[in-house]
């Protein structure tokens, strides 16, 4: 669940699809989501990076989900220049896979050399950067892990989240993730379960996808409040491994919304099936999402309905206990 556009970030991940049945795609072939199969990783694509702009009722405890979601409202938010090019900075550091000059980033962020240098020794004295006093090339510190760590063990919904993949990871044979729409209208793996069949998807804690792509995506356009002018703009921006038409696609969205949750078949990438269920805050906003995937050959329809059914009774508790 890999594409970049001048107000999505680009998807950090690595999710393979391992195959082991007759006919499928052979072991080289590359999707179109640069992915491979059999565990093979395109070689990465250059990325681009667009100038500093600011980027910016109780829970269902049933099956039975809100309509739609309300547009929430506006947060004014003021630009702090600092802090947005701090992230910015520590964003290119970690999608980079070699440590950088002052600069590359620089002039990867169109930033003024002295400020980009007074910003990285900040980051660097808070241990979140660090620099080779030889080559002066700038990585992210150890202080980022910390921070991660403090994220990943901080209760609340990953925490909540893990016995629940766990048990769908062990029922169905899945791979089971709890993910989380950001402010940024991302998706944002937070924890990951395996099963143990000998073929099966992996992705990685971290792993981060764009808005509308594959069953989350379905959720998020179902009951993020906003218009079908806006979602058919960014419906086009979605690289799929095999895409739908927006009309079909669209019907889809209007299915999640009146069964409560979202089918990606085949579409997100080839030979691989996506079911995804929402997790509302208790104010009714989408949250989080529980997903499973799977090959298709070992999904078929009656599985993937008993699965989303037990799914969806998982996201109500779940949305009850973070209410």
């Amino acid at each position: 669940m890999d594409r970049s556009s001048n107000h999505l970030i680009p998807a950090q991940h690595s999710l393979m699809a391992l195959y082991g049945m007759a006919g499928q795609a052979p072991p080289e072939v590359a999707g179109a989501n640069g992915v491979t199969l059999a565990g093979l990783q395109q070689p990465p694509q250059k990325k681009r990076y667009s100038r500093m702009a600011t980027r910016s009722k109780p829970a269902p405890t049933s099956t039975t989900m809100p309509a739609a979601a309300k547009p929430a409202r506006g947060v004014r938010v003021r630009p702090v220049p600092a802090v947005t090019r701090s992230i910015a900075i520590l964003r290119l550091l970690g999608e980079q896979k070699q440590p950088l000059t002052l600069k590359s980033v620089a002039q990867a962020l169109d930033l003024v050399p002295s400020t980009c240098l007074h910003i990285l020794r900040v980051l660097v004295s808070e241990d979140l950067v660090t620099v080779d006093p030889d080559t002066k090339r700038y990585a992210l510190g150890t202080g980022m892990i910390s921070l991660a760590r403090s994220v990943l063990e901080g209760g609340g919904f990953t925490q909540l989240v893990q016995p629940v993949l766990d048990r769908m990871a062990a029922q169905f044979g899945v791979t089971a993730m709890g993910v989380e729409i950001t402010t940024r209208q991302t998706v944002l793996v937070l924890a990951i379960s395996q099963s143990n069949q000998p073929f099966r998807v992996h992705t990685d804690v971290g792993s981060q996808f764009d808005t509308l792509v594959s069953a989350t995506g379905r959720l998020i356009a179902a009951y993020g409040g906003e218009g079908w002018p806006v979602l058919k703009e960014k419906f086009a921006q979605v690289v799929w491994d095999k895409a739908p038409s927006y009309t079909a696609w669209k019907k889809e969205v209007e299915l999640t919304r009146a069964r409560g949750w979202a089918l990606d078949r085949d579409h997100f990438m080839a030979g691989i099936t996506v079911v995804a269920v929402p997790v509302f805050s208790s104010g009714g906003r989408l949250v989080n999402t529980l997903v499973a995937v799977g090959l298709t050959s070992q999904l078929g329809a009656p599985l993937v309905q008993q699965m989303a059914q037990g799914m969806q009774r998982e996201a109500g508790e779940l949305s009850a206990l973070l209410g």
